[in-house]
């Protein structure tokens, strides 16, 4: 795996061994950060299930100000703490070795807001109470992107406040875009 494009284009970063973590294909991610480019300078990411952070790190790569890590996974905290480190970026990527809800009830406490966040996890996984723990701790600033990975055989329920922008289908993978907030006024 490499970082696409940015300050740290053509840099290679790990993935994590074993089977638990499915990293989003190169391919797929630069179509996707394609289309969410200008999500990026000064962006404040949040990836929730981080696998081998390449998500974030990609977008600190093009530009965003800072990201928070997160993933609960023995062999995804080894690899994100070597590509953070082998990256360089410990000064704008904060890792959190811990459950979505226990970072989701963290971030919290710290008051702690984002422009951006990746939701990849596994695809037997439910996003929607992550979204809504995210909605509920106040965690998304008006106009946020909410990127969610999934299986294209499924689609994923954000819930209040979440309106669906995008859908693009990779194979056998779709990713949906998501603005966070009410409804724009009508013209």
């Amino acid at each position: 795996m490499r970082i696409i494009a940015g300050e740290m284009r053509s840099r290679t970063i790990q993935a994590p061994k074993g089977n638990d973590t499915r990293p989003t294909l190169d391919r797929t991610r630069e179509s996707l950060f394609n289309i969410i480019a200008a999500e990026c300078p000064g962006a404040r990411v949040l990836d929730l299930y981080a696998g081998s952070g390449a998500l974030a790190l990609e977008a600190l790569s093009r530009g965003a100000e800072s990201a928070v890590l997160c993933d609960c996974g023995r062999e995804a905290a080894r690899a994100i703490r070597l590509n953070i480190a082998a990256l360089r970026v410990e000064d704008r990527a904060r890792f959190l070795q811990m459950q979505d809800t226990q970072a989701i009830a963290l971030l919290r406490r710290e008051a702690a807001r984002f422009d951006l966040v990746f939701l990849d996890p596994p695809y037997r996984l439910d996003t929607a109470p992550a979204c809504q723990g995210l909605h509920e701790a106040g965690l998304l600033l008006p106009e946020a992107l909410v990127v969610i990975e999934h299986a294209a055989a499924s689609r994923p329920e954000p819930g209040e406040g979440y309106r669906l922008t995008d859908r693009r289908k990779y194979r056998d993978t779709e990713i949906s875009f998501y603005r966070y907030g009410r409804e724009p006024d009508a013209v």
